[in-house]
Formats: structure tokens, sequence, C-alpha cells
């Protein structure tokens, strides 16, 4: 009877004990903390610009989830953004119609991504190493393209749009963007063949092969997806600031990693959600915003983002290190001799 008891207990309890409803109960915590530290922070004005500030980030955090579910990553995501930004302003400034730019924004972000997935899918090249130097690369474009230009000669017909919301609502557009966009990579990962295969190829990429997954042609797809919505952030961003410049969005890729991670998304490989990126996303901005509001050094925000990394990292596998420490301890000494032993 007691361990028919514990199973059910445990079956009822384990929605509760999801990494989901966690980020949901922090949630909640940070609305508080933001509520008792600022009067500001509970207004709509301030989650406007909260939700603002953070939409590039969350835009893409979307692909940056199936590329790590995938078992890859994608360090480049900032430096796409920044040289789509620089693009936009160079051409912008050469009188270019905005359609056509926005047209080679989508074909240069479709590049970026490409180059990434064939060096990690054809040369077999790690991807933490491929991207850590593409990193470099295309923000070295960006700065030949831009130097040491200032292009902030926007119309008000496009900078508004990173600024006010969509009319008649209190929704910025990145919001919106980001929710539309939410809803199908949300549907692609958990509702489709494609993302049954993200997963399969996460957990084990041998066996997706011997399953008959094409890993190397749905890697290569993911990682031009990203490409292609890191270039199109990247004319969110420079709207949104009214300004091109080669260093836009420099160092972000640590907080888009940094809020994939907290999602609940392994670093490994084969699990996360989009619900769970949706939850971080609100905990990251609320808590940085929270921190601004109560006049917290602004250049030293970089300690949430360090911060969230660690404990994203830290909390499953500490999960995990003190579950085998329990093993251990129920196996008898015999085994735990055998174990020495083979070890020895």
């Amino acid at each position: 009877m007691e361990p028919n008891l514990t199973g059910r207990l445990r079956a009822a309890l384990q929605p509760a004990l999801r990494w989901e409803t966690g980020l949901a109960i922090v949630v909640v915590a940070v609305i508080a903390f933001g509520g008792l530290t600022s009067p500001q922070f509970l207004t709509s004005g301030n989650f406007f610009n909260l939700s603002v500030s953070s939409g590039e980030i969350a835009i893409m955090a979307l692909p940056m989830t199936l590329i790590i579910i995938s078992g890859e990553i994608d360090l480049s995501v900032a430096s796409t953004l920044g040289m789509s930004s620089a693009t936009l302003g160079f051409l912008w400034n050469k009188h270019w119609p905005m359609l056509a730019i926005f047209v080679v924004l989508a074909v240069l972000g479709v590049v970026a991504g490409l180059i990434n997935g064939l060096l990690v899918t054809r040369l077999g090249l790690p991807s933490l190493a491929v991207t850590i130097g593409t990193l470099g690369l295309y923000r070295g474009i960006a700065q030949i393209i831009l130097g040491a230009n200032t292009i902030s000669t926007f119309p008000a017909s496009y900078t508004t749009i990173g600024v006010n919301p969509i009319p008649h609502t209190n929704i910025p557009y990145s919001v919106a963007i980001f929710i539309v966009l939410a809803v199908i990579f949300g549907v692609v990962l958990h509702a489709t063949a494609t993302g049954r295969s993200v997963y399969a190829m996460g957990a084990s990429p041998e066996a997706a092969l011997f399953a008959g997954i094409r890993v190397k042609r749905i890697k290569t797809l993911l990682f031009v997806t990203s490409g292609l919505v890191c270039s199109m952030a990247g004319a969110l961003w420079t709207f949104r600031l009214a300004t091109a410049v080669w260093n836009n969005a420099i160092g972000l890729e640590l907080s888009v990693v940094a809020v994939v991670l907290l999602a609940g998304v392994s670093i490994f490989g084969g699990k996360g959600s989009i619900v769970g990126v949706v939850l971080a996303v609100i905990i990251f901005a609320g808590l940085q915003n929270a921190l601004l509001l109560t006049n917290f050094n602004q250049e030293a925000t970089g300690i949430v983002t360090g911060g969230l990394l660690l404990i994203s990292v830290f909390v499953p596998n500490g999960a995990a290190l003190i579950g085998r420490a329990r093993g251990l301890v129920r196996r008898n000494p015999t085994e735990l001799a055998a174990i020495g032993v083979a070890h020895d």
C-alpha cells in the first residue's frame, strides 16, 4: 500500500514540480519585488518600457531555444543583429527604398545563418567554436560597413515602430511580433514531427540518424532561421534607438543565452519548452527593470545576466548530482567496493 501511495503522490505532484511551474512562481516573486521597491514598477508606462527594451532579446531567444534543444548553440546572434543594423543604416544613407533594404536584410540573415549551419553540419565543426568565430566575423563586417559613422536620419514612420504601441493598444510592436513568433515556434516544437526530431537530435544524435531523421538538414535550417530572425530583429533595434552604429547590441548574446537556459532548456540538448522561454523573458526583463528603478548601477546589470546563467546551469545539474549521490548511498557495500576497484 505504501509504495503505491508514494507513486500516486509523485504522479499528482509531478506537474507542480515542473521547471515551468517554478518559473511561474519566480515571475510572481519578481513582480512583488518590483512593486515593493519602486511605486513606478507596476505602472502601465513602465510595463510598456520594460517590454520595449527586451523585445529583441525575447525574439532572438526563440530560434536559440530550438538550436540548443537540438544540441547546438549560436553565439553569433547579437553580431548578426549588429551587422543587419549597420547594413540598414548604410543602405538608407545611400537612399535605398526601405522595402528593398528589408529584402537585403532578410537575405543577409539567411546567408549568415547558412554559413553557421554548413560549417557545423557539413564540416562537422563544433557550433560553439564556429559561432564564436562568426561572432567576431559578423561584428567586423558591421564595423567595415559603417566605420565610425552614425546614421540617424530614419523617417519617423519607422522609428515610431520601436517606441510607440500598436494603435488602440498599449502593446509594443516588438512584443506583438514576439507573441506571434512564440506561437509559431511553439507549434513547430511541440506539435509537429520536426519538433520531435529536434528533441531527438538533442537527446541522441546517433539514435536520431538511425531513426531516419535528416539531422544535418534540420540543424542547418535551424541556423538559417536564427540568422533570419536576428537580422530582422536588427531592424527593430535600429528603429527603436533611431540610430545605426556598428556596435549595436554588442554583448547581447549572453542575455539571449541566459534567457534560454533560465527557461529550462538543457545546455546538453533534448529538453526545453517555449512556455519556459516566455516566462524566462518576463523574469529577466522584470528583474533588470526593478533593479534599474532602485538606482542600481546600470553598468553592473551584467550581474543579473551572469547570475541567471549560473543558476540556470547549476540548479538542474545540481539536482542530477544529488540524485546520483543518493543512488550511490543506497547501493550495498559490495557494489561500492566493486566500483572502487574498477576505477582503481
